[in-house]
């Protein structure tokens, strides 16, 4: 899976607000991400020619595909296991979410693992 890290962030975010609110524009975006609406207006495009989401033109709402939503679920659970990792080891919660969002798209598949298993073996 090639994708930029800020594509991800923007899946994970839709993902995110899809929790929340059943409809989502790119206000909503934009106001969440305290970026421009044009710039996610370019995201936006972006993110529908690769497929990633799909945007109803009549009401403007918008929708992660299978492939988008499958990439925002892996990038939000790297960032909710990061977040607990980095909490078990003394980061306060608001930093831990913070350094989460840094790390979470450099870390390679294997180093992921094991901190999932380290924080199993630690419950």
């Amino acid at each position: 899976m090639n994708i930029f890290e800020s594509a991800e962030d923007y899946l994970e975010r839709i993902l995110m607000l899809s929790e929340k609110k059943q409809f989502i524009r790119a206000i909503d975006i934009a106001n969440d991400m305290n970026f421009s609406k044009a710039s996610v207006s370019i995201a936006l495009k972006k993110l529908r020619d690769k497929q990633y989401v799909i945007v109803d033109d009549e009401h403007g709402s918008i929708h992660l595909t299978e492939e988008g939503k499958k990439i925002a679920l892996k990038v939000y659970n790297r960032h909710k296991t990061l977040t607990k990792f980095l909490m078990y080891i003394g980061v306060s919660e608001d930093g831990a979410k913070e350094d989460a969002c840094k790390i979470e798209h450099d870390l390679s598949d294997e180093t992921m693992e094991k901190i999932e298993e380290f924080i199993k073996r630690i419950k």
